[in-house]
């Protein structure tokens, strides 16, 4: 009997192999960070030969941490950053580019102009998403028309587009010897090139960004056996779950009501709620996507609201202002003050996501007076997420019609008790944090599990998650509301920048 499940978790900033055992306890981590590539304002890369080698790696790293066989793991479950795209050489497996991150806003012009044709929403009924530069169709559209030699090689059935999910398990199962070329529901919903009510490619939309179909992977379930590991680090383990990174923290909080909602505060930050079998199109900002879709049952759907902006603020102050030596620093920062002092950071650094939507904003500092010192800066850094997060809350309450009783939270940022507090003091309800905090890669391998009975069903998962942590709000609803309307103004000051 195998001992354990694997998770690969390839994330923004790093690439992450995770085994769980049967109570989702963490046996072993392997972990290697990965190069961020900015050529251009705007622009960003990874460099997908890179997070190939490094998944390598780390699966390897985790496997003899827990002195683990092939045998001893039951199967694998993939978990990506999501929208990330990446096009490479049937043949030779090789990149024709640089994998464009979910955070790139080189498409800015092809959105305007769609924009101007039909409206950002024109494709929200069939996709749950509006025109933006944060799904991979636009990114793919961008590298067919100004790579050379892909469009040619698309239509040729030679250039295999995938997100990173895809282009993962391509490469583990044999890559140009006989790779699956396959994705999940959850992954192709990012795209805006799947219809949400068939789960399949959508012709309109592959004619609309003239995106070759025999190019795209095929659409399976996020848990079933889709093929075996071929290479050496872990031979003939079934690769049999794939998530979405945001679809995977759903699943490892167990959010499997109606109703039931997650934040995962990372570099960027994502509240997702399960609204069951029911499709709902959001009328507040919010994307409507897919849960997740366990092997045969009905596919479960989902409202996300997506802040571009939520730890990256953080390196930003680490990495471009110096103000800080190491991302925790910014806690200890914060607490040298008592309040923001009357100052709040708008991190628009790429637009603003959810519920604004708005391509032409950029980041600003306001409200500053010569009062204002690095730890209100601090303090305002830390805030923006919470108040992100309240404004997505707000219309998520109003699309779903249920009111928050309590969020639970995973993600790197939830070690910061400050945000914590103030987070649940912004909504004014309680925050609770899981036992296992990597939730993400734990949803992973639930997926994986599940298809090869090694879980055997729901209960089964729900039966491990307990809580660490629960903040509770202290603040008074005048003083809420104070904050919150600062935050509200400054929003509107940061729209409008980019013509």
């Amino acid at each position: 009997m195998s001992k354990y499940v694997a998770a690969i978790d390839q994330g923004t900033t790093s690439t992450r192999c995770i085994l769980f055992d049967r109570q989702g306890t963490i046996i072993s981590v392997g972990q290697k960070e990965h190069e961020q590539i900015y050529p251009k304002p705007g622009w960003v890369e990874h460099n997908p030969d890179e997070i190939w080698k490094n998944t390598l790696e780390v699966i390897a790293l985790a496997r003899i941490k827990a002195s683990a066989t092939s045998a001893d793991i039951a199967a694998i479950g993939i978990t990506n950053q999501r929208e990330t795209t990446v096009v490479w050489n049937r043949r030779t497996g090789k990149p024709y580019y640089n994998a464009l991150v979910w955070q790139d806003t080189r498409t800015g012009d092809l959105v305007a102009k769609y924009e101007k044709e039909g409206g950002l929403n024109q494709f929200r009924e069939k996709t749950g998403l509006p025109v933006s530069t944060y799904f991979s169709g636009l990114k793919l559209k961008w590298v067919l028309d100004n790579v050379e030699g892909v469009r040619t090689d698309a239509e040729k059935g030679e250039a295999l587009f995938g997100n990173i999910d895809t282009f993962v398990i391509w490469h583990l199962t044999g890559g140009a010897r006989a790779g699956i070329h396959v994705t999940d529901v959850t992954n192709a919903s990012r795209t805006q090139l799947m219809n949400l009510r068939s789960l399949q490619w959508d012709d309109d939309m592959l004619s609309t960004y003239d995106i070759p179909k025999a190019m795209l992977p095929t659409i399976r379930s996020s848990s079933e056996v889709y093929g075996e590991v071929s290479s050496e680090v872990l031979p003939g383990v079934p690769i049999a779950g794939i998530l979405g990174d945001q679809h995977a923290a759903l699943v490892g909080q167990t959010c499997f009501e109606p109703g039931m909602a997650k934040n995962t505060y990372g570099t960027g930050c994502f509240m997702v709620m399960n609204t069951g079998d029911e499709l709902k199109l959001s009328e507040n900002g919010l994307l409507t996507t897919i849960a997740y879709k366990f092997g045969d049952q009905p596919v479960q759907y989902a409202l996300e609201g997506s802040i571009a902006i939520a730890g990256a603020l953080v390196q930003w102050v680490r990495d471009n202002l110096g103000l800080i030596n190491k991302s925790s620093d910014i806690e200890v920062l914060a607490k040298t003050v008592e309040d923001n002092g009357g100052a709040y950071c708008v991190p628009a650094f790429s637009g603003l996501y959810a519920p604004y939507w708005r391509n032409d904003a950029r980041g600003i500092i306001a409200g500053l007076t010569r009062y204002v010192n690095k730890g209100h800066i601090a303090r305002a850094v830390l805030e923006a997420t919470a108040y992100q997060t309240l404004d997505v809350v707000k219309a998520m309450e109003q699309d779903s019609g249920i009111e928050l009783s309590s969020l639970r939270v995973d993600g790197g940022m939830v070690a910061n008790q400050l945000l914590m507090q103030f987070q649940a003091d912004m909504l004014g309800a309680p925050v609770v944090a899981p036992a296992v905090a990597e939730t993400t890669a734990l949803g992973a391998a639930y997926a994986a599990g599940l298809a090869v009975g090694y879980w055997e069903g729901l209960d089964d998962l729900r039966r491990n998650w307990s809580v660490a942590h629960t903040w509770e709000p202290a603040m008074s609803e005048e003083k809420r509301t104070e904050l919150h309307r600062g935050w509200s103004k400054a929003v509107t000051k940061s729209f409008g920048w980019m013509d």
